[in-house]
């Protein structure tokens, strides 16, 4: 590719709306458009350096510090490659969703590579006033999940324990889809009894029974154009299954006390802590159901798959919560929420965090605010928590980090000796360290 067709190339990219950048085969920056000046910032300062100096701070490209290099795998494919990745910004570290696409000469040839950038605006790696917050392993998967289904139609199944955050999940899906402009309508479907279940979902005609004075509404009509958020699926009982199976089946319904079937359209995400399969094979959750609504399952992490994001989401929410602005946690006051197990999760670590904000009088939270919460169960005191332990199928890449991970955090274990039982050179372990730092 001539320097005529450089320019051609650049000059449409600049053209384009997303932050996008111009690379050689060697990783270094020839080029960034517009948008990405607007987003990350001055394009002469980058030009000529490295990619991954530029995003990461590394000294050697990603695959070479622990993480997936979108470069690297479309080298090899020759075709675009999606990644999602923690940037350095302007505003600090970022999830930044990145896809890399070969561009090739008149003879066929890979000449350049352009890097599309996209800001995950659902979620931050900061403590943020708002949304899904995190930048652990389990919580970048679930991120990475997220943006793949956001912008189908496909059906969405979040499995979670109680207290993982599932409702913001499905905002978060809402907020990146086609749907963002459109209504999102949340149904908890916990206690619905048949008639309320109808009211509530179909809505009803005046005169449909005593006390129907006016024509109401339903969650279905109000969602039409945006997302329909079902939470606890579980705990809806038989008879209303089969309802719902036709409103998902036929995409219509029909107002209590109404005669016409009224089409609608809107994009359904569920969610339960219950396990949905289980229920299946005892006859508890209709099979046809099940398999409608499981066409994306994803899984919201506890907090004890991430504690690496306790310290985080406790500054967090401590904004969210706090009645002054601007206090902290003390380290020891960190450390002691790290070391818990909370069986209500992010729910419960919440409610700990505003209660104690409430005790304290200055301008620091400390372990006295928190001391006379009970125990529960430390994860330090778990007996199965010294081992390691994964609970779902994971890409080779992750089952890696989260190992490295583990094995790092036991006590005695130089960096010398662990590089000699896991098989590998120092060198070698200091470079997946690395990538463990830039997750």
């Amino acid at each position: 590719m001539g320097e005529q067709s450089l320019g051609e190339l650049i000059s449409f990219l600049d053209g384009l709306p997303e932050p996008r950048i111009v690379m050689s085969s060697d990783y270094r920056i020839i080029a960034a458009n517009a948008a990405y000046v607007r987003d990350f910032g001055d394009a002469q300062s980058i030009k000529g350096r490295t990619c991954y100096e530029v995003s990461h701070r590394f000294k050697v490209p990603c695959d070479e510090a622990g993480e997936s290099c979108p470069m690297k795998r479309s080298q090899k494919s020759g075709t675009p490659q999606r990644v999602l990745h923690l940037h350095h910004t302007p505003r600090g570290e970022e999830h930044v969703a990145v896809e890399t696409t070969p561009i090739r000469d008149e003879t066929g040839r890979v000449a350049y590579f352009v890097e599309t950038m996209q800001v995950v605006r659902q979620a931050s790696s900061r403590a943020a006033a708002q949304g899904l917050v995190g930048r652990s392993p389990a919580f970048v998967g679930m991120l990475e999940k997220i943006l793949r289904v956001a912008n189908s139609n496909a059906s969405v199944l979040l499995l979670g324990e109680t207290g993982t955050g599932k409702e913001l999940v499905a905002r978060a899906i809402h907020e990146a889809s086609g749907r963002a402009e459109g209504p999102f309508v949340a149904v908890d479907c916990a206690g619905m009894t048949e008639t309320l279940f109808e009211s509530e979902l179909f809505g009803y005609e005046k005169g449909a029974f005593t006390g129907a004075t006016f024509r109401k509404q339903g969650m279905v009509e109000a969602a039409s154009g945006g997302t329909l958020f079902l939470d606890e699926i579980g705990e809806l009982p038989l008879v209303l299954q089969v309802k719902l199976l036709r409103l998902l089946e036929t995409g219509t319904y029909r107002r209590v006390g109404g005669l016409d079937w009224l089409p609608v359209d809107f994009r359904l995400v569920a969610a339960t802590h219950r396990d949905l399969r289980a229920m299946v094979q005892a006859d508890s959750f209709r099979r046809d159901l099940y398999f409608r609504i499981n066409t994306f399952p994803i899984h919201t992490p506890a907090l004890h798959e991430r504690p690496e994001d306790i310290p985080l989401l406790a500054a967090s929410l401590l904004e969210r919560v706090d009645r002054e602005a601007g206090r902290k946690f003390t380290p020891a006051a960190l450390a002691w929420l790290s070391a818990r197990r909370y069986e209500g999760n992010i729910r419960e670590l919440r409610n700990m965090i505003e209660r104690a904000s409430l005790l304290a009088d200055g301008n620091l939270i400390d372990v006295a605010h928190f001391e006379d919460i009970p125990e529960g169960m430390p994860r330090t005191r778990l007996a199965n928590e010294a081992a390691f332990q994964v609970d779902q199928i994971v890409t080779l890449d992750a089952l890696e980090q989260r190992y490295l991970g583990w094995a790092k955090g036991q006590d005695g274990i130089e960096t010398e000796e662990l590089a000699t039982r896991l098989g590998v050179s120092q060198r070698t372990l200091y470079r997946k360290l690395q990538g463990l730092k830039g997750e």
